[in-house]
């Protein structure tokens, strides 16, 4: 099993800052590509930024500029940060991460892959 936690959401001013930190933990073997997407009231899920393992990184054309995402590889950990922040950014916040996972089970130890989804963390940005 793994499991992400989500930290650094909370309420802001518009312009203002805020750093998401998402720390993954369990029976990892490695991970691929970590990410984050979000999900506003009345709108669908969309992507944010997502980082690969070897630091090669995309963005939302609407977050471009403003938004930078950076992992930690040691630390199992991804970031973003999010610098001048404006209403359409409140959202749910949401950290996801592609595996590789290493299992006990009573034919011995296996590895596979699967995508792992924090609980979200709230960010809201007054006007």
């Amino acid at each position: 099993q793994v499991h992400l936690v989500e930290s650094g959401g909370g309420l802001v001013q518009a312009g203002g800052s805020l750093r998401l930190s998402c720390a993954a933990s369990g029976s990892i073997f490695s991970i691929n590509d970590m990410g984050w997407y979000r999900q506003a009231p009345g709108k669908q899920r969309e992507l944010v930024a997502v980082i690969d393992s070897g630091g090669s990184t995309n963005y939302a054309d609407s977050v471009k500029g403003r938004f930078t995402i950076s992992r930690d590889n040691a630390k199992n950990t991804v970031y973003l940060q999010m610098n001048s922040l404006k209403p359409e950014d409140t959202a749910v916040y949401y950290c996801n991460a592609d595996v590789s996972v290493t299992a006990q089970s009573a034919m011995g130890v296996t590895t596979y892959w699967g995508d792992f989804w924090g609980q979200g963390t709230q960010v809201t940005v007054s006007s």
